[in-house]
C-alpha cells in the first residue's frame, strides 16, 4: 500500500484550478492556431485571430481565459493500492477548490441551493467523479467548465432502431441548436451507450481527452471523424458569424448498454476547453 495525504490532493487542486483557468492545453491551443490558417471567413478568421490573442494575453499576463471560470469538474483515478490519509476525501477535493478559485481571484459561480440561489463564495462544491483503478497512483483531472456551453447539452434515450444515424442526427442537432450559445468554435463531447447518467458522465469526460486523440474503436474514430466534417459544414463559424470553423474537435465514447435502449449524450464545450490532469 501507498500513503497519499489529502494535504497533497488540496495543494495539487489549488494549483490545477489556477492553471486551467489561466492556461489552455497545448492541443486547443494548436486547434485554434491551425484553424486561423484554414478558415475561409474574414470574418470568422479575424475572431480566430482575437481568441488566439486572448489566450496569450492570459497566458501572459495571469488572468483568465474567459471570465465565466466555471463550475469545477474532477475526476479521481484512485488506485486500488493507495491508502488516504487525513481529511475526507470529498471535503479535501473540496477545499483544493475552495484555495483555488480565493487564491487565483477566480468568479465564484456557484450557489447553494438550485431555486434560492445564493452565491457560496468560493465555488464548492464541485462535481467530484470517482473511479478505482489498479495501481498506486491517483490521477486527478480537474475541467472548470462554463455554463454557456454547459446549457446547450443534451441526453437523448434513442432507440436500438435508430442506429448511428439516429446518433449522428443527434449529434448535429444538439450543435445546431446551440448555435452562437455555446461560443464556437466548440469541442463537442459524446457518450453512447450505458444508461441515463453514465452517457452524460461520458460525455463529459470526453471532453477532457486530447482532441487529436482518437478512439481505438474504427467505427467510433470514423463517427468523430465525419461528424467534425459535417459540424463543420454547418456554417456556425467562430462566434456564430458565420464559417468554417464550428468545432475544433468531435471525442467519442461508448459503453454497453441494454438490448432496448441507445442513449446519447452529447456535451458542448466552448473553445475554452479547459483540463489539467496530473498522478500522484
Amino acid at each position: 500500500m501507498r500513503t497519499i495525504h489529502t494535504d497533497e490532493i488540496i495543494k495539487n487542486i489549488s494549483e490545477m484550478c489556477i492553471e486551467a483557468n489561466l492556461y489552455l492545453s497545448q492541443d486547443i491551443k494548436n486547434a485554434i492556431t491551425q484553424a486561423k490558417e484554414t478558415e475561409k471567413s474574414p470574418v470568422g478568421c479575424r475572431i480566430l485571430g482575437q481568441l488566439e490573442e486572448n489566450m496569450e494575453i492570459a497566458a501572459a499576463d495571469d488572468i483568465p481565459i474567459c471570465q465565466d471560470t466555471g463550475m469545477a469538474v474532477v475526476f479521481l483515478d484512485v488506485g486500488q493500492e493507495v491508502y488516504l490519509e487525513g481529511m475526507a476525501i470529498e471535503d479535501a477535493v473540496n477545499e483544493g477548490i475552495r484555495r483555488g478559485y480565493i487564491n487565483g481571484y477566480l468568479r465564484k459561480s456557484v450557489v447553494s441551493d438550485p431555486i434560492i440561489r445564493e452565491n457560496t463564495k468560493d465555488n464548492t462544491p464541485g462535481i467530484i467523479h470517482y473511479r478505482i483503478v489498479p495501481g498506486n497512483q491517483l490521477t486527478i483531472t480537474v475541467a472548470p467548465k462554463g455554463f454557456g456551453s454547459e446549457n446547450m447539452s443534451k441526453v437523448y434515450m434513442l432507440k436500438p432502431a435508430d442506429g448511428i444515424e439516429g446518433v449522428k442526427e443527434a449529434i448535429l442537432n444538439t450543435v445546431k441548436e446551440a448555435g452562437p450559445n455555446a461560443c464556437p468554435p466548440m469541442v463537442v463531447g459524446v457518450g453512447i451507450g450505458g444508461d441515463f447518467e453514465k452517457c452524460a458522465l461520458m460525455a463529459k469526460e470526453a471532453l477532457t481527452r486530447d482532441i487529436n486523440t482518437h478512439s481505438d474503436i474504427p467505427y467510433v474514430k470514423e463517427l468523430e471523424i465525419e461528424m467534425l466534417h459535417q459540424i463543420n459544414a454547418l456554417g456556425i463559424g467562430p462566434g456564430g458569424l458565420g464559417g468554417t470553423t464550428t468545432a475544433l474537435g468531435v471525442n467519442i465514447i461508448t459503453y454497453p448498454t441494454h438490448i432496448a435502449g441507445l442513449p446519447v449524450a452529447v456535451n458542448i464545450c466552448c473553445h475554452v476547453a479547459r483540463h489539467v490532469k496530473r498522478s500522484i
